[in-house]
């Protein structure tokens, strides 16, 4: 059998955009021959891969897991939802979040060069060898860990495909030393309200100030408008501030659960209740697709185009 050195692989992922092990039996199959390599990829469908890799990804899954105090959330993408409810996407989906959930990061190229489970390949080589397999763009977007030392990481899935699968998917992390049971309860619904009110930091000291200090920017140029005295401006300002905090930090936010409480306050209550103070140590929410930008199409003119050849 002829020797297949790393420089032949490399040269004929370059060609094709086929994985690593792809690249490696087409050479062992074609004696080393690169241009009968690129033919025997081809046949297999493998090379087609590379030609996919550039049309817009905005559907597929997040999927999330949650066991004890720790848990993961990952978004694969894929060009259209059909694919989001073929088996083989599922399983890769939910097979990415147990292996960051298992690696305590979500450092995607690290999670690309991991071994597939059951397969000689690595993760990156499975999503090129689904690629070609399934015949639409594929993407492995971002993904996110939590975990405590004490206590709760919950997950939560709106629009479910499957169990741990859908198109939001959040993440909670409580920490206490009361009833774990109690506070995995307590953690769902935190979930369930993160899903809902979409919160963009726990309190106020974790908001970025950058957007503070541009939603500051705004309010002071609006309450300018009203041609008051400065003195009298800047506590427009602070009111309007702490309406905006309102708005976006979950512990300032009204509970969704009863649309009266503070969330602030469900936290306090909840630690008198379980014996122990209940911290939100940390949440996680993805949409699926959000900041993806996406391809207006002509269907009539595709279509049209298709026709004509």
């Amino acid at each position: 059998m002829t020797q297949v050195s790393a420089a032949m692989i490399k040269e004929l992922r370059g060609k094709t955009g086929a994985g690593m092990m792809d690249c490696k039996k087409a050479l062992e199959e074609s004696e080393g021959d690169i241009e009968a390599a690129v033919d025997w990829l081809r046949t297999k469908g493998l090379a087609a891969a590379a030609k996919k890799a550039g049309r817009v990804a905005a559907e597929g899954l997040v999927a999330v897991i949650a066991e004890g105090n720790k848990g993961a959330v990952v978004e694969v993408n894929s060009e259209t939802d059909f694919v989001a409810r073929n088996d083989q996407f599922q399983d890769f989906a939910r097979t990415m979040s147990g292996l960051v959930q298992a690696s305590g990061t979500g450092d995607l190229d690290a999670l690309q060069a991991q071994a597939y489970p059951n397969s000689e390949r690595n993760v990156g080589e499975e999503l090129t060898h689904m690629i070609a397999t399934i015949g639409e763009n594929m993407s492995l977007r971002r993904a996110e860990t939590l975990s405590v030392n004490e206590g709760v990481v919950t997950s939560y899935v709106h629009s479910a495909a499957a169990p741990g699968l859908g198109r939001i998917g959040v993440l909670v992390a409580l920490e206490s030393s009361g009833d774990q049971g109690q506070l995995a309860d307590l953690a769902k619904q935190v979930a369930m309200h993160v899903a809902a009110a979409s919160p963009q930091s726990v309190s106020t000291d974790d908001l970025d100030p950058e957007s503070v200090e541009r939603e500051r920017a705004v309010l002071t140029e609006q309450a300018r408008d009203s041609g008051k005295p400065e003195e009298i401006i800047a506590k427009m300002v602070e009111g309007r501030l702490r309406k905006f905090y309102q708005d976006v930090v979950l512990t300032e936010q009204t509970w969704v659960i009863d649309g009266e409480t503070k969330v602030a306050k469900v936290l306090e209550q909840a630690g008198k209740d379980l014996g122990a103070p209940v911290k939100v140590a940390g949440f996680v929410k993805y949409v699926l697709g959000e900041g993806i930008e996406r391809e207006e199409t002509d269907f009539a003119a595709e279509v049209a185009a298709q026709v004509s050849g």
